[in-house]
């Protein structure tokens, strides 16, 4: 592959080589590696993420007291907050509620404290960082348990507020690094009001993306692409307009009004919207953020300003929301109106046949996580848990989505998931159950390719003359052909068959290793060198 002015000019075998070249070009020798089109990610919260490295990590907790005893650690070194997340109180024994403010406050010898729950959906906060948010009174913060809804956002603010500009960046680097690394060239950031600090997307704008040459000479370092969202319920095509036009004053060209626009929840925090109850919570539906009004009136709002509007929906009810607002700005605006706007759900965890024929036929996209899947789908797992073993084997049903025609993203929402693109690849081909897997190529393509056209950006997300030189190259085993369904041959290495090989990934095979990242021709990660 040749590459020159970040865009790639040839490819072909070994012996044809010498008639594109002039004798003065670097050669990088790859010795066996795969090279193939570099990872998108279409679901991310980049400062957040940055911050989950400095914070207390509490995937590994299996107790309130272990909670506890990990945020008196942190605590001992004087900190006036104490950050932390991962926790999930589902996996811990016999039921085990999470600590109560009281509890967090006494651990923390007064330092303010607030702890993510691993789904992002809800917190543990202590009794400094209750009052410095002003919790009391305000929906989800009721009693003393993790705070929900209202309450978080509120929590999650006082938080950003407590994060001085030093930190933000050096935790907006970190990601994009971390990104970079794991063979991404480019991310959505999923931003809006209390998901990210003030002036977030603008400080990304400003830093990510491989820059000019002139640029790279000065210094700036090349990283990873950011592909802007801005969770924003608006009401009015101009309203749109303006918040487009504004943030492109600021040097950010959104790619849409939305994207955590969250319609409900989290199924681990029981805050998904649901038609019928959770199972281990009698009486608990979760909560819809957005009414039917709210969706109709911002699916036409961008329609009608030729945005693409992006939301988050997990649930059922949720689900069954969104359709009937797709449905009905149809009818009004005409589908091809509605379809030419490439709008997209983020998750749609719980899309049943009618949602999943909705979004088809209107040509909205569906960002989605296999991760979760493998991390709360196995039996006995979160899901069940908290949905019965009948709901939960309805969950993310990637193969029915494919099948229909839905245009479909792969992301991590990392840090709820971490960066790990062929994970995911992984994760949707081998589901835990095996009416919902896509082949690997699918789930590959769906990762690279589909990332860019669910942003509605124009780039072809292969490696071919004239596209961008945005590549990975992988340290792998033998390229194989698997296919979704276990009754056939699972895998091949006939290239007789015409179907490009990639990595073994049926579980339990080693991940490649990324080895360089490069993002239109400039390297964002290197280990081979020259």
């Amino acid at each position: 592959m040749l590459v020159e002015g970040g865009a790639v000019a040839w490819i072909g075998p070994d012996e044809a080589a010498g008639a594109w070249t002039r004798g003065d070009e670097e050669v990088v020798e790859l010795r066996g590696a795969l090279v193939t089109p570099a990872f998108v990610d279409a679901h991310v919260h980049l400062t957040e993420t940055g911050l989950r490295a400095t914070g207390l990590e509490l995937s590994g907790a299996r107790s309130a007291r272990e909670v506890l005893d990990a945020v008196a650690g942190a605590a001992r070194g004087g900190s006036a907050l104490v950050v932390g997340a991962g926790w999930d109180e589902s996996t811990w024994p016999g039921g085990e509620e999470p600590p109560t403010r009281a509890q967090l406050a006494a651990a923390a010898g007064g330092a303010a404290v607030h702890l993510s729950r691993v789904d992002g959906h809800s917190a543990l906060v202590s009794t400094a960082l209750a009052e410095r948010a002003g919790l009391r009174g305000l929906p989800g913060g009721e009693g003393d348990g993790p705070v929900r809804g209202a309450a978080h956002a509120a929590a999650l603010d006082a938080r950003w507020e407590a994060l001085d500009a030093a930190s933000a960046d050096a935790a907006r680097r970190a990601a994009l690094r971390a990104a970079a690394a794991a063979g991404i060239g480019a991310v959505h950031e999923m931003s809006g009001p209390s998901l990210a600090p003030p002036g977030d997307l603008v400080a990304l704008a400003a830093l990510a993306g491989p820059g000019s040459g002139a640029e790279r000479a000065e210094g700036r370092e090349a990283l990873p692409e950011v592909v802007p969202y801005l969770a924003r319920a608006l009401r009015e095509p101009g309203e749109v307009a303006a918040l487009v036009a504004e943030l492109a004053a600021q040097g950010v060209r959104l790619a849409g009004v939305g994207g955590d626009l969250a319609v409900d929840g989290a199924l681990g925090s029981r805050t998904a919207a649901l038609r019928e109850d959770y199972a281990d919570a009698p009486g608990e539906r979760g909560v819809l953020h957005l009414d039917a009004d709210a969706v109709r009136a911002h699916l036409r709002a961008c329609t009608l300003a030729g945005v693409q509007a992006a939301f988050h929906a997990v649930g059922d009810a949720a689900l069954d929301v969104l359709a009937a607002a797709l449905q009905d700005v149809a009818r009004e605006l005409g589908a091809p109106a509605l379809g030419g706007r490439g709008h997209r759900v983020e998750h749609a965890v719980a899309a049943g046949a009618h949602v999943v024929e909705v979004l088809a036929h209107l040509g909205v996209g569906v960002s989605t996580q296999p991760a979760f899947d493998a991390l709360w789908g196995a039996p006995a797992g979160t899901y069940e848990r908290r949905l019965g073993p009948a709901r939960a084997a309805l969950l993310h049903p990637f193969a029915a989505l494919a099948a229909a025609g839905v245009p479909l993203a792969l992301g991590s929402d990392s840090p709820v998931t971490p960066l790990d693109p062929w994970g995911a690849v992984r994760a949707a081909a081998f589901p835990h159950r095996e009416e919902h897997a896509v082949s690997v190529r699918a789930a590959f393509l769906a990762h690279t390719r589909g990332g860019h056209r669910l942003a509605g950006r124009g780039h072809p997300g292969v490696l071919r003359p004239g596209a961008p030189a945005t590549y990975a190259v992988w340290e792998a085993g033998d390229l194989v052909v698997q296919a979704p369904d276990r009754r056939l041959s699972g895998w091949s290495t006939d290239a007789r068959s015409g179907t490009p090989g990639l990595p073994d990934l049926a579980p339990g095979a080693p991940a490649p290793r990324c080895l360089r990242t490069a993002v239109d021709g400039a390297l964002v990660h290197d280990e081979l060198g020259g």
